[in-house]
This record gives structure tokens, sequence and C-alpha cells, in this order.
């Protein structure tokens, strides 16, 4: 428990704002700026005539819980449920989460959504409900660890306006990308395709020729491009990462890396490699080579994590990427595990001295002090100079590093893996992409048994259609009725790749893992049901309107608000069969609708008549 030694508040609208601070040579002022109804804005400024470590720093705030039914934040399936506030909390940084939360209400409306503007320093949030006073109880925790400076500035945005929740938090991600160093990667049309990824398909065990067989079966179903995930580089398939750091092509696996990747580019496709940039394995040469420049030993996966610190530790990974790219003909990276990335405990920042002589050189040699500043200059250099031999290179990274500062250094955001989990899969998509703005966000590689009835196998995909596809099955073990559910799907995909992507985005009912969502244009309103709920589409009507059954259940209920009067029906089922056409009014009010499992309906809107 922290001793803090000076507390200050301030009114900031209706919230009382407190800030506790340890003793230390730092001077701090706070304060409110009212933008708009229900929008504040909380500066800190902290400063120090010399450069100096900061004590703890504290900001805390509370909420009364008035029609406040759920909690909203970034991480893997994290629960909507409102936590106490001795609950555990969470560390966001730049590899790790974001500094955000959003309560609402069984409606969807924003009550309250935070965000803070640094996403690059370790901030420890505590969010929970204060038993005593049935308020819900905010805590921000700065400088746990923390290079010395002589300023700090940060700001603290607090939004009650009563909106969907979806939109507090886009308002969020939008003012985090017009901060200064945050504007996020522009992501180019490859990474907003259909992409076949070898992991769940073939794990570390590899063959060249089986892993271009299946790009030539997946790229007629519309996949643009192969992740080759791990286990290019070693001949242990153990999983663990003890041969790491080297990344030198396994030739036992993959003989010729060149003419492999020409291969899969004569088939139209791209190529996109995998690698844990942070780890160094024991039994790699790289170990020896950086001894003493390591952050730490991550025992359950066998690996050091390099130090970002180092000048020649960045230009080593860099280089690997570069070399892959000039000489292989590679098109993008999978970079994996960036949140190891951690400063060490125990540093003498002040000094700059290592804490562990057997595990870190000389620190003089660092041009950093600040692990994440190391790591911010790794990752923008990386991508800023795989630019300069491709303009269009696609970077992936995957949840929990999501957050504003990793939509800098990459265009494609992955959910954490879930296999064969398509509830899983749908929440991670959409949590990703509540906060992902026009970065390319994509669901996790999609997997299932060959025996799964054919419409189980459907919900794999109908549960991710808000977000870019990766297939990761053998496709040549699929049986006919697989392959015909999963060339619609794709097509369907596709064809509605605008909407589903670029259109407005309204995930509904976070409390129950969106059961209903909703991507909308001028033109056009899909609807994907999940559950047995009423979906209740929102307005102004649209001149079509697809309705999809995310369930294996017959049937979806929609309740109208309005007359749309004399419609086309067209109902298909999950390989894309149709079903029936059939012509009906639709008055206001519940309407059912009978989409088989799986299966999807068009509804064509006579405008003179609605």
């Amino acid at each position: 428990m922290a001793a803090f030694s000076e507390s200050r508040s301030i009114q900031a609208g209706s919230f009382e704002i407190t800030l506790e601070k340890e003793a230390d040579s730092f001077a701090f002022s706070f304060w409110p700026v009212q933008q708009a109804d229900g929008l504040i804005m909380v500066h800190l400024k902290i400063a120090s005539p010399e450069l100096a470590a900061p004590g703890l720093y504290r900001l805390s705030w509370r909420v009364p819980l008035v029609d406040i039914h759920g909690f909203w934040r970034p991480g893997n399936d994290r629960s909507r449920t409102l936590p106490a506030d001795w609950s555990e909390g969470f560390v966001s940084q730049s590899t790790t989460h974001a500094p955000v939360g959003c309560l609402f209400n069984l409606n969807g409306q924003n009550r309250h959504t935070w965000g803070f503007s640094d996403a690059l320093n370790p901030v420890e949030i505590v969010a929970g409900v204060h038993e005593e006073t049935a308020t819900f109880l905010f805590s921000l925790t700065l400088f746990k660890v923390s290079a010395p400076f002589k300023e700090y500035e940060a700001t603290l945005r607090l939004d009650s306006d009563d909106r969907p929740y979806f939109d507090s938090l886009k308002q969020v991600a939008d003012w985090w990308a017009a901060q200064p160093g945050y504007s996020p990667a522009l992501a180019p049309e490859a990474a907003r395709q259909p992409m076949y990824s070898t992991w769940y398909s073939f794990h570390q065990h590899l063959v060249a020729a089986e892993v271009e067989e299946q790009c030539r079966l997946s790229q007629p179903l519309g996949c643009r491009a192969v992740i080759v995930d791990d286990g290019w580089q070693t001949a242990n398939n153990d999983r663990g990462y003890a041969y790491c750091g080297d990344w030198e092509v396994w030739t036992g696996k993959i003989p010729d890396m060149r003419q492999h990747v020409a291969n899969v580019h004569n088939l139209g496709m791209k190529f996109i490699l995998w690698y844990a940039l942070p780890f160094v394995g024991e039994h790699s040469r790289a170990f020896e080579r950086f001894k003493g420049k390591f952050l730490n030993y991550v025992e359950n996966l066998s690996t050091w994590v390099l130090d970002p610190r180092y000048p020649d530790v960045r230009e080593y990974l860099i280089n690997i990427c570069e070399t892959a790219m000039r000489e292989w003909g590679v098109d993008g990276f999978k970079i994996d595990f960036v949140q190891h990335f951690k400063q060490p405990p125990g540093e003498d920042l002040v000094s700059n001295r290592a804490a562990n002589c057997d595990q870190v050189a000389n620190a003089s040699a660092r041009d950093y002090t600040s692990v994440p500043e190391g790591v911010d200059r790794l990752l923008s250099d990386l991508l800023q100079r795989l630019r300069l031999l491709n303009p269009a290179s696609l970077v992936e990274f995957r949840q929990p590093y999501i957050g504003p500062l990793m939509r800098k250094y990459g265009n494609m955001f992955r959910a954490g893996d879930c296999p064969n989990d398509s509830l899983s899969n749908r929440v991670r998509t959409l949590d990703v992409r509540l906060l992902a703005g026009h970065s390319a966000t994509h669901a996790d590689m999609l997997m299932w048994h060959p025996s799964d009835p054919v419409e189980s196998a459907a919900l794999q995909l109908i549960n991710v259609l808000f977000a870019v596809p990766q297939i990761s099955v053998r496709l040549d073990r699929l049986p006919p009725d697989h392959r015909e559910m999963l060339k619609f799907w794709l097509d369907f995909w596709t064809k509605h790749k605008g909407l589903l992507l670029e259109g407005e985005l309204r995930p509904w009912r976070p409390e129950l893992w969106f059961t209903v969502v909703e991507a909308l244009n001028e033109r056009e309103q899909l609807i994907a049901v999940y559950g047995r709920v009423v979906a209740r589409p929102g307005g102004p009507l649209r001149e079509k309107i697809t309705v999809i059954n995310g369930t294996l259940e017959e049937g979806v209920t929609l309740k109208f608000g309005w007359k749309l009067g004399h419609c086309g029906v067209e109902i298909k089922d999950c390989k894309g069969k149709l079903v029936s056409y059939h012509e009906r009014n639709f008055p206001v009010g519940p309407a059912n609708i009978a989409v088989p499992p799986a299966g999807l309906a068009t509804i064509t809107v006579n405008r003179t008549n609605s």
C-alpha cells in the first residue's frame, strides 16, 4: 500500500477528482476543462527543477451507480459485469491493453466512459463497486515503474453523454489517434482480405509443399495471403521458444524460402511470416551475442527477452525483418509476444544501473532508460524501414497488444487465440474493433472438426463477420458440404466487405457478449443475431436488409420501429442454397423470418409503398 504524503481534490462537473502523491521533488497541478455537455478534460502537469524519478501518483474518482448495469474494458474475454473495487485490476502500457473503460446500461447507452492520454507508460487501473456508497470507483496509479524526467503531462477524458456506448468508445479512439505521435498506420488493401494461416492446421509441423497446396486450395475461396506461423525456424516441434533468436530457415521444413515465397506469389497470394521478435532462446547463437542485454527470462516459454533500450538490439531485430523482405520477398510479418517487453523490477533508473549484472550489460550502452520508449523506437523504426522496401508492408499484432500506440506500429490487429471457440472469437473481434478505428481487425484463425455438422462449422465464420477471416483448416480434408459452406460465406464476406468493415458498426448487448450486431451504410443494413433475442433494427430505413441467423435454431425475430411495406424476401441456408423467395408486408412491431440455422435472409424494400 502506497504511503501518499499529499492529497488534493478538484470538482470536475459532478465528479470529485482526487490526486494523491508520494513525497518527491515534483510540483503538480491539475485542472478541469468542460469541453461540451457531458464531456470534461482533466489536465495533469507535474514538473521538477532537475531530472528525477517521481513517486507514485494516483488519480481517483467515483461515479454514482444510477442506471448502470455493465462495465466494458479492453482485454481477452473480460467479463462485462461490475467488479468490486477490491478486485484485481490491470496494467495498460504501449504493448498491453489500453487506458480506457466504459460503464453502460442495459439499453447499450453510455453512462460514463473514461480514457487516459498516456498509452505509452505503465498505468495500473483498478475499477469496481465501492460497497459503502453504491458508487463505482476508478483509480489510475502512475509511475510504479518510471524513468526519470523533468516534466510530465497527461489528460483524463470523462464522457457521461447519453449516447450508445460504442460511439463513446469510438470518440476515445479518435481522440488518441489525433494526439502527436499516435497517428495510426494506414492499412493497405491486402490487410482487408481473407487469409490462410498455418497455425491450427499445421502448428510447427510445416512442410513447404503442403503449405503451398493449402494456398492453392484457399486462393479460389477468396484468401489473398498466407501467414506462415511458428515452426519455420526450428526442427523442434515442442512449441517452446528455446530455439528462437537466429531466425534462420530450417531447411528440413522449407528447403528454399525464397522459392517457397515465389510459389505462393505465383498463386496470387501475399506471404506473411511469423516472428516472436523479443525472444532469444539458449540454443541460438544470438543468446551468446546478446548475453547481458536481456530484460528477463520467461520460464514457462523457455526463452529470454531482449532489451530494446540498446541500439544494437534494435538494429539486429529490424535487420532480421528487412533481410527477410529483401532476400526472400515476404510481404509482411506477424509479430508476436511484444507484451513481454517490460521494465525489469528493481532497476535503479535514476543512476541507470542494472538490477542484475548477470542479465543486463553495462547500462551506459543504452540510449534509452525507459523500456516503453525503447519499444516505441524499435517498432516505429521497424515499420518505417519496412515501408522503404515495400510501402504496402503488412504487420500483424494480436490481443492484448491492441492499444492506440500499437496502431502506430502495425495495420492488422487480431483477436487473441481462441481455437474452435466461435463465441470468444466474436467477442474478441468486436472488442478490438471498438478501439481500432480504420485499422484492419482480424479474427483469430478459424478451425473446426471435419465431422462437425455443417451448420455448426458455419458459425465459425458467422461469428466473425465484422472482422477479416483467417482460415486454418486442412482444406483437402474437409467434406464437400464444408467446402461448399466455406466458399459461400467467404464469397458473401468479400462481396459485403465494405459494409462489414467500413460501415457504421453497432454491437448491441455487450453484457450478453454482443448478441445483436448491426452494420449500416446509406443503402444497406446487415443484422447478425447470435441468440434467442428480439433484434430491433435501427433506422432510418435502408433499401436492403440482410438478416443472419447466428444460431442453430430455426427463425429470427425482428421488431421494426417503422412499416416496411411490401418487400421481397430471399432466404438461403448455410451453404448458400436458395430455400425460398416470397413477398410479404412487414408491419410496425415484431416479425418472424424463417431463416434456417446459420443461414440468412435478404429483404429488399420497395420504397414506393414503405
